[in-house]
């Protein structure tokens, strides 16, 4: 098979290419570097049959010549900022929505017609009923990056049902694991080297998240495009657990050896949009066979395990000016 990834040099997609190349498949790479790390593909690199292409998913020309002779695409890329989406409305609409469309219309011309796209739980904005299936009736958005994602779902459902595509939709709870450079779990590990006597936490530190470990992850995508054969394949990925932003503090501290005066900010939200609770309910990705690699506390030990090991990974963020 010929798989084209876009988002390739980032966390997720980096480690689906690794993957992908280690099953005997030729893949070609898309990414403008604008998060992604041109060291997450190292390995990649060394693979004849991996290709590598620099370019954006809002330049049209590019990726319509980028995506042909593709069988699949894996659509990775787009903006993961949900916290600071209010500061800059446009860069979700930019790059998780309209470049989704980009994408289909470079699939549309060249004749490729299976697609599998990382959405998000943030889809399901505040739920009232947890655990949260695929089929559950969507509230009011409460996100600029959940409207962006479920707007990217709908054009892929029509595409499916209009111009004949298979679509595999992924709503991922929030994924740890190596590679992972944004998120609450790295901005608690590079604030506390800064600084292992106090550490802020946005909100009162007792909502409940979910966290998937990003091997598990791909585990489950690359099950669901073997074994569902539907139009539209929609699936939560996530555990059947969920700690408090409390819990993650313990295990990282613990893990660090430190013992910070714990700042709370207050509230039950860390920023405006932010889901005080979010739990998937995941037995239809496993009524295919699929289970967690690891649970939320191993994701987040391991996840600090490879800062320690990395940390060029905290220095290349701070050069970008970027927080998670």
């Amino acid at each position: 098979m010929r798989y084209f990834v876009t988002g390739a040099a980032g966390f997720i997609g980096s480690h689906l290419v690794d993957r992908l190349l280690a099953l005997g498949h030729e893949v070609t790479g898309f990414d403008n570097f604008s998060t992604g790390q041109r060291r997450f593909l190292e390995q990649a690199s060394r693979s004849t049959a991996f290709t590598l292409i620099e370019g954006d998913t809002l330049d049209t020309a590019a990726l319509a010549r980028a995506v042909r002779g593709a069988d699949f695409v894996f659509h990775l890329a787009g903006n993961a900022d949900v916290r600071f989406g209010l500061d800059h409305p446009q860069r979700d609409l930019e790059q998780n929505t309209i470049a989704t469309f980009n994408v289909l219309e470079a699939m549309r011309a060249s004749g490729v017609r299976r697609i599998a796209f990382s959405s998000s739980g943030s889809v399901y904005g505040e739920p009232d009923l947890f655990p949260t299936p695929e089929g559950a009736p969507f509230p009011v958005q409460t996100s600029l990056y959940g409207a962006s994602k479920l707007a990217g779902e709908g054009l892929i459902s029509a595409y499916c049902d209009g111009f004949g595509f298979q679509g595999y939709i992924f709503r991922f709870v929030s994924i740890l694991g190596e590679r992972y450079s944004h998120g609450h779990v790295f901005d608690f590990y590079r604030s506390l080297c800064a600084n292992p006597h106090e550490l802020t936490v946005l909100g009162d530190g007792r909502q409940r998240k979910s966290y998937l470990y990003v091997q598990g992850c791909l585990d489950a995508m690359l099950l669901a495009i073997e074994r569902a054969r539907d139009t539209v394949n929609v699936f939560n990925l996530g555990t059947d657990e969920y700690c408090e932003v409390n819990d993650s503090i313990g295990w990282i501290t613990g893990h660090l050896g430190v013992t910070p005066r714990l700042k709370y900010t207050g509230g039950q939200r860390g920023w405006p949009g932010d889901s005080p609770f979010i739990f998937l309910d995941c037995t239809k990705i496993r009524a295919l066979g699929w289970e967690p690699a690891l649970s939320i506390r191993e994701g987040v030990i391991r996840t600090i395990e490879y800062l320690q090991a990395s940390p060029w990974l905290l220095e290349a963020r701070r050069g970008s000016g970027e927080c998670g």
